[in-house]
């Protein structure tokens, strides 16, 4: 393989981990007590989901590319704004004197569907790759390795700001997904 084309695949890489990093910096303000354990989980769910889903595209080919393509924003943009707005919600209900349910958590749950939400574009990048001359697995692998370093070093990097912010790190944490959620809608609506 060419050194022109590893130096694409990583750039694409790190396109499609850059929503798995933001996610992962809110995290680390929003949850409290969150250090490199949780970190590293977090970056084993992002990085898994970033390395399957190329894959599970490529096998897909061209016959579902453009139904993919057409909702994919849809579906990141609704499981980010769920999960951000119930994080919102929580903290503007904390902040007004009624009992907090629950913290935000590293759940298999969340972090499911935090990983899927921020996975779908590689899916689509996995349905293109089945046109082009690289090597899908190792494209895989270099993908989810970026998404697994990129999601470590934002979780600790939201870890000290969360630190700093401490009383508005849950309402900042949501509002953060859901603005990931509204940025992925508008650069797919808006011709991006």
């Amino acid at each position: 393989m060419q050194v022109i084309a590893l130096v694409e695949i990583f750039l694409i890489a790190v396109s499609l981990a850059l929503d798995a990093f933001a996610v992962s910096v809110s995290s680390g303000i929003a949850i409290p007590g969150f250090g490199i354990r949780q970190a590293v989980k977090m970056g084993l769910w992002f990085g898994a989901f970033q390395f399957a889903m190329p894959l599970l595209g490529w096998l897909l080919g061209s016959s579902v590319s453009q139904y993919i393509e057409s909702v994919d924003h849809w579906v990141a943009f609704a499981l980010l704004a769920l999960i951000g707005g119930r994080m919102v919600w929580g903290a503007l209900r904390h902040g007004a004197g009624q009992e907090e349910e629950a913290p935000p958590d590293l759940s298999a749950r969340r972090l499911c569907l935090l990983a899927i939400a921020t996975s779908i574009d590689a899916l689509a990048v996995g349905v293109s790759m089945a046109f082009m001359k690289v090597s899908v697995l190792l494209s895989a692998v270099v993908i989810g390795v970026v998404a697994f370093v990129l999601s470590v070093v934002g979780g600790l990097a939201g870890r000290r700001l969360g630190a700093l912010f401490q009383r508005r790190a849950e309402l900042v944490g949501g509002l953060v997904l859901v603005g990931i959620g509204l940025k992925i809608l508008v650069e797919h609506t808006m011709g991006g």
